[in-house]
Protein backbone atom coordinates (compact mmCIF):
# COMPACT_ATOMS: atom_id res chain seq x y z
CA UNK A 1 0.00 0.00 0.00
CA UNK A 2 1.14 3.31 -1.39
CA UNK A 3 1.47 6.49 1.68
CA UNK A 4 -1.43 8.32 -0.16
CA UNK A 5 -3.88 5.00 -0.15
CA UNK A 6 -2.71 4.65 3.39
CA UNK A 7 -3.59 8.49 4.49
CA UNK A 8 -7.15 7.58 2.55
CA UNK A 9 -7.94 4.85 4.67
CA UNK A 10 -6.23 6.87 7.76
CA UNK A 11 -8.92 9.73 7.32
CA UNK A 12 -11.78 7.37 7.16
CA UNK A 13 -10.91 5.55 10.33
CA UNK A 14 -12.26 6.04 13.83
CA UNK A 15 -8.54 7.43 15.08
CA UNK A 16 -9.11 10.36 12.86
CA UNK A 17 -12.67 11.16 14.58
CA UNK A 18 -11.05 11.12 17.32
CA UNK A 19 -8.12 13.58 16.59
CA UNK A 20 -9.98 16.78 16.49
CA UNK A 21 -11.55 15.92 20.31
CA UNK A 22 -7.91 15.57 21.25
CA UNK A 23 -6.51 18.69 19.87
CA UNK A 24 -9.56 20.63 21.38
CA UNK A 25 -8.87 18.85 25.02
CA UNK A 26 -5.73 20.39 24.46
CA UNK A 27 -6.65 23.97 23.56
CA UNK A 28 -8.81 23.75 26.48
CA UNK A 29 -5.85 24.22 28.68
CA UNK A 30 -5.18 27.77 29.66
CA UNK A 31 -3.12 29.99 27.87
CA UNK A 32 -0.49 31.23 29.68
CA UNK A 33 2.88 33.58 29.88
CA UNK A 34 5.96 30.93 28.63
CA UNK A 35 6.64 29.47 31.79
CA UNK A 36 10.28 28.59 32.21
CA UNK A 37 12.21 25.43 31.89
CA UNK A 38 14.71 24.51 34.19
CA UNK A 39 17.71 21.73 33.89
CA UNK A 40 17.97 20.79 37.50
CA UNK A 41 22.10 19.02 38.58
CA UNK A 42 20.25 16.37 41.26
CA UNK A 43 23.18 15.17 42.53
CA UNK A 44 23.01 12.46 45.48
CA UNK A 45 19.69 11.31 46.41
CA UNK A 46 20.76 12.43 49.91
CA UNK A 47 19.76 15.92 48.23
CA UNK A 48 15.92 14.85 48.91
CA UNK A 49 16.24 14.73 52.68
CA UNK A 50 18.66 17.22 52.94
CA UNK A 51 18.56 21.00 53.57
CA UNK A 52 21.34 22.37 51.45
CA UNK A 53 22.81 25.38 49.18
CA UNK A 54 22.02 23.27 46.75
CA UNK A 55 17.88 22.55 47.75
CA UNK A 56 17.81 26.18 48.57
CA UNK A 57 19.01 27.07 44.65
CA UNK A 58 16.14 24.96 43.24
CA UNK A 59 13.30 26.93 45.62
CA UNK A 60 14.48 30.22 44.66
CA UNK A 61 14.22 28.96 41.00
CA UNK A 62 10.42 29.07 40.99
CA UNK A 63 9.79 31.38 44.17
CA UNK A 64 8.45 33.71 41.88
CA UNK A 65 6.16 31.43 39.42
CA UNK A 66 2.84 31.02 38.99
CA UNK A 67 1.86 27.53 40.37
CA UNK A 68 2.18 25.32 37.32
CA UNK A 69 -1.00 23.60 35.57
CA UNK A 70 1.69 20.29 35.38
CA UNK A 71 5.25 19.12 36.02
CA UNK A 72 6.72 17.54 32.93
CA UNK A 73 9.82 16.08 34.24
CA UNK A 74 13.01 14.30 31.76
CA UNK A 75 14.84 11.92 34.22
CA UNK A 76 18.53 10.56 33.86
CA UNK A 77 17.32 7.82 35.29
CA UNK A 78 14.47 6.26 33.25
CA UNK A 79 15.47 4.64 29.79
CA UNK A 80 13.66 2.76 27.44
CA UNK A 81 13.62 1.39 24.01
CA UNK A 82 10.87 3.90 22.61
CA UNK A 83 9.75 7.18 24.54
CA UNK A 84 7.46 6.94 27.34
CA UNK A 85 5.77 9.21 29.27
CA UNK A 86 4.02 8.36 32.50
CA UNK A 87 -0.26 8.17 32.12
CA UNK A 88 -1.53 6.84 35.39
CA UNK A 89 -3.32 9.03 37.68
CA UNK A 90 -1.09 8.39 41.00
CA UNK A 91 2.13 7.69 40.13
CA UNK A 92 4.18 6.06 42.93
CA UNK A 93 7.52 6.69 44.59
CA UNK A 94 10.72 4.76 42.77
CA UNK A 95 13.33 4.59 45.08
CA UNK A 96 15.53 2.97 42.78
CA UNK A 97 19.04 3.36 44.95
CA UNK A 98 20.84 0.91 47.20
CA UNK A 99 22.82 1.85 50.26
CA UNK A 100 20.98 4.91 51.58
CA UNK A 101 19.78 5.73 55.03
CA UNK A 102 16.42 4.13 56.18
CA UNK A 103 14.96 7.75 56.22
CA UNK A 104 15.56 8.36 52.50
CA UNK A 105 13.32 5.07 51.60
CA UNK A 106 10.76 6.35 53.92
CA UNK A 107 10.23 9.68 51.89
CA UNK A 108 7.05 9.41 49.74
CA UNK A 109 5.95 12.35 47.31
CA UNK A 110 2.48 11.20 46.50
CA UNK A 111 1.92 14.21 43.51
CA UNK A 112 -1.26 13.10 41.37
CA UNK A 113 -0.56 12.54 37.39
CA UNK A 114 -2.21 13.84 34.33
CA UNK A 115 -3.43 11.14 31.90
CA UNK A 116 -4.93 13.89 29.91
CA UNK A 117 -2.04 16.02 29.58
CA UNK A 118 -0.61 12.38 28.98
CA UNK A 119 -2.44 12.23 25.76
CA UNK A 120 -2.35 15.97 25.10
CA UNK A 121 1.74 15.31 24.93
CA UNK A 122 1.28 12.17 22.78
CA UNK A 123 -0.31 14.13 20.38
CA UNK A 124 1.81 17.27 20.15
CA UNK A 125 4.94 15.09 19.14
CA UNK A 126 4.38 13.76 15.48
CA UNK A 127 8.10 13.44 15.18
CA UNK A 128 8.40 9.81 16.93
CA UNK A 129 5.54 7.80 18.55
CA UNK A 130 4.98 8.58 22.23
CA UNK A 131 3.97 5.41 24.21
CA UNK A 132 1.74 6.34 27.45
CA UNK A 133 3.21 3.96 30.38
CA UNK A 134 1.14 2.84 32.94
CA UNK A 135 3.87 1.35 35.33
CA UNK A 136 6.87 3.49 36.03
CA UNK A 137 5.42 6.06 38.25
CA UNK A 138 8.14 9.08 39.27
CA UNK A 139 12.01 8.02 39.93
CA UNK A 140 14.29 9.68 42.09
CA UNK A 141 15.57 12.15 39.67
CA UNK A 142 12.18 13.53 39.34
CA UNK A 143 10.76 13.38 42.90
CA UNK A 144 14.15 14.07 44.78
CA UNK A 145 13.91 17.87 43.30
CA UNK A 146 10.09 18.36 42.76
CA UNK A 147 9.87 17.98 46.45
CA UNK A 148 11.41 21.02 47.04
CA UNK A 149 9.67 23.06 44.53
CA UNK A 150 6.48 22.07 45.55
CA UNK A 151 6.45 20.38 48.53
CA UNK A 152 2.77 20.28 49.06
CA UNK A 153 2.87 17.44 46.15
CA UNK A 154 -0.20 19.04 44.78
CA UNK A 155 1.10 19.79 41.25
CA UNK A 156 0.64 16.53 38.90
CA UNK A 157 3.81 15.23 37.51
CA UNK A 158 4.36 13.43 34.39
CA UNK A 159 8.21 11.83 33.26
CA UNK A 160 8.90 11.84 29.72
CA UNK A 161 11.53 9.10 28.90
CA UNK A 162 14.80 8.87 27.49
CA UNK A 163 14.88 6.57 24.33
CA UNK A 164 18.14 4.77 24.59
CA UNK A 165 18.37 3.99 20.57
CA UNK A 166 17.63 7.72 19.67
CA UNK A 167 21.13 9.76 18.93
CA UNK A 168 21.30 13.28 21.15
CA UNK A 169 20.69 15.45 18.10
CA UNK A 170 17.03 13.02 17.56
CA UNK A 171 16.42 13.75 21.82
CA UNK A 172 17.02 17.30 20.76
CA UNK A 173 14.17 17.46 17.84
CA UNK A 174 11.56 15.53 19.88
CA UNK A 175 12.19 18.08 23.02
CA UNK A 176 11.42 21.35 20.31
CA UNK A 177 8.14 19.95 19.75
CA UNK A 178 7.29 19.96 23.75
CA UNK A 179 7.78 23.76 23.17
CA UNK A 180 3.62 24.21 23.26
CA UNK A 181 3.31 22.65 26.92
CA UNK A 182 5.45 26.12 27.97
CA UNK A 183 2.56 28.50 26.83
CA UNK A 184 0.04 26.00 28.80
CA UNK A 185 1.16 26.57 32.27
CA UNK A 186 3.50 23.41 32.30
CA UNK A 187 6.99 23.49 33.55
CA UNK A 188 9.31 21.25 31.82
CA UNK A 189 12.30 19.96 34.03
CA UNK A 190 15.01 18.06 33.05
CA UNK A 191 16.96 16.74 35.92
CA UNK A 192 20.65 15.36 35.21
CA UNK A 193 24.15 16.58 35.82
CA UNK A 194 26.37 18.04 33.47
CA UNK A 195 29.58 16.22 34.74
CA UNK A 196 28.40 12.96 36.21
CA UNK A 197 31.31 10.53 36.18
CA UNK A 198 31.03 8.05 39.32
CA UNK A 199 33.65 5.79 38.87
CA UNK A 200 36.05 8.49 39.08
CA UNK A 201 34.49 9.98 41.95
CA UNK A 202 36.81 11.35 44.90
CA UNK A 203 34.50 9.85 47.67
CA UNK A 204 36.65 11.51 50.35
CA UNK A 205 36.28 14.95 48.96
CA UNK A 206 32.27 14.58 47.81
CA UNK A 207 31.00 16.83 50.36
CA UNK A 208 33.44 19.40 48.93
CA UNK A 209 33.83 22.21 46.28
CA UNK A 210 36.13 20.17 44.10
CA UNK A 211 36.64 19.83 40.78
CA UNK A 212 39.68 18.06 38.69
CA UNK A 213 40.64 20.18 35.73
CA UNK A 214 39.19 17.56 32.98
CA UNK A 215 35.77 18.45 34.72
CA UNK A 216 36.76 22.00 35.31
CA UNK A 217 37.48 22.15 31.52
CA UNK A 218 34.29 20.10 30.42
CA UNK A 219 31.53 22.19 32.26
CA UNK A 220 33.53 25.37 31.50
CA UNK A 221 33.14 23.84 27.59
CA UNK A 222 29.14 23.27 28.47
CA UNK A 223 28.39 26.55 30.00
CA UNK A 224 29.85 28.52 26.95
CA UNK A 225 28.12 27.15 24.69
CA UNK A 226 24.63 27.24 26.63
CA UNK A 227 25.30 30.80 27.19
CA UNK A 228 25.89 31.61 23.29
CA UNK A 229 23.27 29.75 22.39
CA UNK A 230 25.00 27.51 20.40
CA UNK A 231 23.91 23.69 21.03
CA UNK A 232 25.51 21.73 18.02
CA UNK A 233 28.48 21.57 19.96
CA UNK A 234 26.55 20.10 23.14
CA UNK A 235 24.49 17.62 20.57
CA UNK A 236 27.85 16.10 19.20
CA UNK A 237 29.73 16.34 22.67
CA UNK A 238 31.25 13.07 21.61
CA UNK A 239 33.61 14.60 19.45
CA UNK A 240 35.11 17.31 21.75
CA UNK A 241 38.08 15.86 22.91
CA UNK A 242 38.79 13.82 26.22
CA UNK A 243 37.18 15.99 29.44
CA UNK A 244 34.18 16.41 27.23
CA UNK A 245 33.98 12.43 26.74
CA UNK A 246 35.01 12.13 30.50
CA UNK A 247 32.54 13.77 31.54
CA UNK A 248 29.91 12.04 29.97
CA UNK A 249 30.64 8.35 29.74
CA UNK A 250 27.33 7.56 29.48
CA UNK A 251 24.72 9.95 28.22
CA UNK A 252 20.82 9.75 30.51
CA UNK A 253 22.53 12.48 32.60
CA UNK A 254 23.45 14.78 29.93
CA UNK A 255 20.39 14.02 27.75
CA UNK A 256 17.94 16.25 30.07
CA UNK A 257 20.29 19.08 29.30
CA UNK A 258 19.20 18.88 25.58
CA UNK A 259 15.73 18.58 26.42
CA UNK A 260 15.75 21.89 27.86
CA UNK A 261 18.46 23.94 25.64
CA UNK A 262 16.40 22.81 22.49
CA UNK A 263 12.90 24.82 24.32
CA UNK A 264 14.93 28.03 24.33
CA UNK A 265 13.06 30.81 22.36
CA UNK A 266 14.50 33.88 20.35
CA UNK A 267 16.31 36.11 22.79
CA UNK A 268 15.68 33.85 26.01
CA UNK A 269 18.82 34.34 28.02
CA UNK A 270 19.76 31.28 30.22
CA UNK A 271 20.65 31.56 33.72
CA UNK A 272 23.21 29.36 35.01
CA UNK A 273 22.98 28.73 39.06
CA UNK A 274 24.21 26.49 41.43
CA UNK A 275 27.48 26.30 39.55
CA UNK A 276 29.68 23.89 41.50
CA UNK A 277 31.73 20.37 41.66
CA UNK A 278 31.53 17.63 43.64
CA UNK A 279 33.80 15.09 44.26
CA UNK A 280 36.11 15.84 41.58
CA UNK A 281 34.04 14.40 38.92
CA UNK A 282 30.46 15.71 39.47
CA UNK A 283 28.55 19.02 38.96
CA UNK A 284 25.58 20.96 40.38
CA UNK A 285 25.77 23.36 37.36
CA UNK A 286 21.79 24.05 36.76
CA UNK A 287 20.28 25.98 34.18
CA UNK A 288 17.31 28.10 33.79
CA UNK A 289 15.26 29.71 30.72
CA UNK A 290 12.55 32.26 30.89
Amino acid sequence: MNRQNFLKILALSPLAACAPKIMDTFNSLPHTSLMPALFLGHGSPMNAIEENKFVQGFRAQVSTLPKPVAILCISAHWETRGTHITAMEKPRTIHDFGGFPPSLYQVQYPAPGSPTIANQTQQIVKGTPIITDLDWGLDHGCWSVVKHLYPAADVPVLQFSLDINKTPAQHYAIAQELVALRSRGILIIGSGNMVHHLGLVAWDKLNQNYAYDWALEANDFFKTHIQNGNHNPLMNYASQGKAVNTAIPSPEHFLPLLYILALQQKNEEPIIFNDEALGGSLTMTSVRLG
